[in-house]
């Protein structure tokens, strides 16, 4: 348990986690509309588990 909990608070996590809260906040307060969200939600979402699953593969060769 402690090894997943320590691999989740990584750079790559925290940075994805605060982007996360930043444009959910934007989009609560009307900053940005919720296309705009979702496209850049998407994005960060894909290249983080992107990255995960390439460290993953890497791992495994």
């Amino acid at each position: 348990m402690k090894d997943k909990l320590a691999k989740l608070i990584n750079v790559k996590s925290i940075v994805t986690l605060i982007l996360t809260g930043v444009f959910s906040y934007l989009a609560i307060t009307k900053e940005i509309t919720g296309e705009q969200f979702l496209m850049i939600f998407t994005t960060i979402i894909a290249f983080y588990f992107g990255t995960q699953s390439e460290k993953k593969r890497n791992e495994g060769e």
